[in-house]
């Protein structure tokens, strides 16, 4: 915020302020002239009546009547006197109460208003700015990345065109420049010579556009961008963008991952290095019923329990927490960690119909190619014919999910997982209910759009929820730089950072990060060496990187807590 002498100064410099002002002072020595000859012109009539008065006591009659005040203690007797002080009262209401004020706000309270509106919502950046990321367009994507920005101590700007749109973001706390997308001299007041990314999150179109205007002005600068088409991925490419991100295919994959293959109790749903990220849904058998000290999956197995999923939300376990059917643990290890688990508790289920995916879009053609690929029998529910493709109309059901006819047709009675993929949370929200009515034992996966709707399709029954939002911050914020920073699940991360001072030496049972924090440290790795599930006695060594996996509160409470990152 600059101070008012700062503010005062940058209003005179500009030429248009100027010649406002000049043309204000103008009309305001107009005002003194008339008063002056108003008041001149006083004296002769009350000396024609044979009074005379003082030059003070003038002026004071002419700003009374003009002013429309009028106290009455001074005034003409003759018909030519008041016929003058009817010409000073109507001079005074057109000037003084009609246009000096029209004349003041035009001239010197609304350009001072759009300057202190310029100073909220700038047009360039500081000559120091350096190292900062631009942003384009405000949507899901780009208010998720904001928060991670912040989380990590980026700085960024976010680039919008329309004044009064600026101004209300300025006001909800983000950090805004106004300006064309389509113009270079955009980026050349944002600095973007110094930037340390541009990322567009817009439309195709509007997507190559921007590449292509910034690219004009730097060759060098990292451009990330998202692309909704394949085609347009390409056309990206050629126009300048570095990385093109396809988050429909992104998160059709990611859909698809939470899909079981009943062949296995514990399935990889991401890795981190060498480090395995598993869920293992658990029914009656071992080790249901046990508490996780009597399990002793870690001895047993090797994996590392890092907590559980139930009812959507993910849980922090301790040794004396219950392992209950119809949750699913969450674990890291090794390959021989999740197959000695798998051999350790693998039993045959029962055969399941095929999977429903409801929703044919881009979203759920990735899950269909993903599911193909691992040779997963599954069923499209679409209503729009156009989105059918003929290559596998066999495995397409034309229709409306709502209709409980549609659903059956497509197996819903006989599925062990249903996908709902639709771009519109209102529907996923409402499909997720009806689902889960007809099926309250089938796994239900969603997408949700917006972030705000996450808990809202946990509550309604979805066993994961995978955000669009959430995917496409995490995907631009590792080609950022930090590829330490991986989503395991809607709001589950897995995060490397180097040891902070206050650990080294220490060990993790001094330290007991996981109570003070809420984050599992998972491994740790010094130079090329991965030590897996490191024990609690051990000292945690210098110039090691700890690997952490943890919710995102956990994640921003171990940076606040010990300064890393």
């Amino acid at each position: 915020m600059k101070y008012f002498p700062s503010q005062l100064s940058y209003f005179m410099q500009r030429g248009t302020s100027r010649v406002r002002i000049l043309q204000l002072l103008r009309f305001v020595l107009l005002l003194v002239l008339l008063v002056i000859i108003f008041s001149a012109l006083f004296h002769y009539i009350m000396a024609y009546e044979g009074r005379s008065f003082s030059w003070i006591t003038g002026f004071y009659w002419v700003l009374t009547v003009m002013s429309t005040l009028g106290f009455g203690d001074i005034t003409f007797e003759s018909d030519l006197g008041r016929f003058y002080s009817s010409i000073v009262l109507l001079s005074g209401v057109i000037f003084l109460l009609i246009v000096l004020p029209f004349t003041f706000i035009e001239f010197f309270y609304a350009p001072w208003m759009r300057v202190q509106a310029e100073n909220r919502a700038p047009t360039q950046l500081p000559e120091k700015t350096n190292g900062h990321v631009i942003l384009t367009v405000l949507g899901p994507v780009t208010n998720n990345l904001i928060n991670k920005l912040k989380s990590f101590h980026y700085e960024y700007v976010l680039i919008i065109s329309d004044m009064n749109e600026a101004l209300r973001l300025h006001d909800m706390g983000y950090r805004v420049m106004r300006g064309d997308l389509d113009s270079p001299e955009t980026y050349r007041r944002a600095r973007v010579e110094h930037a340390r990314l541009v990322a567009t999150t817009g439309n195709d179109m509007l997507n190559t556009n921007i590449v292509s205007t910034v690219r004009e002005v730097s060759e060098t600068v990292p451009i990330i961008s998202i692309a909704n088409h394949r085609a347009g991925a390409n056309i990206l490419k050629l126009a300048g963008s570095d990385h093109v991100l396809q988050l429909g295919e992104m998160l059709g994959q990611a859909l698809a991952r939470r899909v079981r293959d009943d062949k296995t109790r514990a399935h990889v749903i991401d890795r981190f290095d060498v480090l395995l990220i598993a869920e293992a849904p658990l029914s009656d058998g071992p080790p249901s019923g046990q508490t996780v000290r009597e399990s002793d999956l870690r001895r047993r197995t090797g994996v590392n329990l890092l907590g559980v999923w139930r009812w959507g939300k993910f849980e922090i376990i301790g040794p004396d927490t219950m392992l209950v059917p119809g949750t699913v643990l969450i674990m890291a290890g090794r390959d021989i960690d999740i197959n000695r688990y798998n051999q350790t508790y693998s039993h045959q289920e029962d055969p399941t119909g095929p999977v429903i995916i409801i929703g044919g879009g881009r979203i759920g053609r990735a899950v269909a190619r993903d599911l193909e690929a691992r040779e997963i029998d599954y069923r499209i529910i679409e209503r729009d014919p156009g989105q059918i493709r003929a290559k596998h109309a066999d495995r397409y059901i034309l229709g409306d999910a709502s209709e409980q006819e549609i659903l059956e047709r497509a197996g819903i009675m006989e599925t062990g997982t249903v996908v709902i993929s639709t771009h519109d949370d209102d529907i996923n929200i409402y499909l997720t209910i009806y689902c889960q009515h007809l099926r309250p034992d089938a796994r239900i996966v969603s997408r949700a759009t917006l972030e705000r709707n996450i808990a809202t399709l946990h509550r309604a029954g979805a066993d994961f929820v995978m955000s669009y939002a959430t995917m496409g911050a995490n995907a631009i914020l590792s080609l950022l730089g930090r590829s330490d920073v991986l989503m395991v699940a809607e709001g589950l991360d897995a995060l490397r950072v180097p040891v902070p001072e206050e650990l080294v030496g220490r060990t993790l049972a001094e330290a007991d990060i996981r109570r003070r924090t809420g984050i599992n440290v998972v491994a740790w790795q010094v130079d090329e060496t991965t030590t897996l599930n490191p024990d609690a006695n051990t000292p945690m060594p210098a110039g090691a990187e700890l690997i952490l996996i943890g919710t995102e509160k956990a994640e921003r409470t171990f940076l606040e807590e010990f300064g890393a990152g």
